[in-house]
């Protein structure tokens, strides 16, 4: 049976990008059922597929998986041909280290520049928390561009869950102007040129809905 995929506006839904562009990147066939967010309806909605109240959620025939990470721990372990964590293991403990600090950090970021894909030349304070939140990431994509990125331009060589965990990250600077240092500029430019991506970013020109709590910076 086809994995069924549940996900919010791909506007503004983070969460559901990372599981979404995992499955796309990785070339596995899905169905796609999107849920409007913030409206009176939502809950409900998420509630028929069960999970945790949240999107995005997986289906895979009578198992539902929800929460991105436990989902792509999940796509990684049933499609294993896809060697969706390095095949390494000091290079794979290395990706769940970035990987969980993406998925468990960065408060400010995520409050002050949520992911608005529509929106760009949006501008917003840079308070010391946010500022120190971008100098880490930084940090991170230029470790990887040094260490592992070759002529491939995914964080690890190839594409990875790390790549999908840190793509809203991408739409994020884009939107609000952050300037990339060469040193860490070949994951986002990498992330840009994909179809997958572009696809994503094409959908979201086509949604007309506005959550304005997600609408920061002008």
């Amino acid at each position: 049976m086809k994995p069924k995929l549940i996900i919010g506006n791909k506007n503004y839904s983070s969460w559901s990008l990372r599981a979404w562009l995992l499955l796309r990147e990785a070339g596995i066939e899905f169905d796609e059922h999107r849920i409007l967010l913030d409206v009176s309806t939502t809950k409900a909605e998420i509630a028929e597929f069960d999970g945790g109240g949240t999107v995005p959620v997986l289906q895979l025939g009578q198992l539902t998986v929800w929460d991105s990470l436990a989902i792509a721990e999940t796509v990684a372990e049933r499609w294993p041909e896809k060697t969706l964590w390095p095949v390494d293991a000091d290079v794979r403990a290395y990706a769940r280290s970035i990987c969980a600090e993406m998925h468990s950090g960065f408060a400010a970021l995520r409050e002050c520049m949520p992911m608005n894909c529509r929106a760009m030349g949006r501008r917003v304070p840079l308070p010391d928390a946010l500022t120190d939140d971008i100098d880490r990431i930084f940090a991170i994509w230029s470790d990887c561009q040094h260490r592992f990125s070759g002529d491939n331009g995914w964080l690890l060589g190839d594409f990875s869950v790390a790549d999908a965990m840190f793509a809203p990250v991408v739409l994020r600077f884009r939107t609000y102007g952050i300037n990339l240092p060469e040193s860490a500029s070949y994951y986002p430019q990498r992330l840009l040129e994909s179809e997958a991506m572009q696809e994503w970013l094409a959908a979201a020109e086509t949604e007309t809905e506005v959550i304005e709590t997600e609408e920061k910076g002008r």
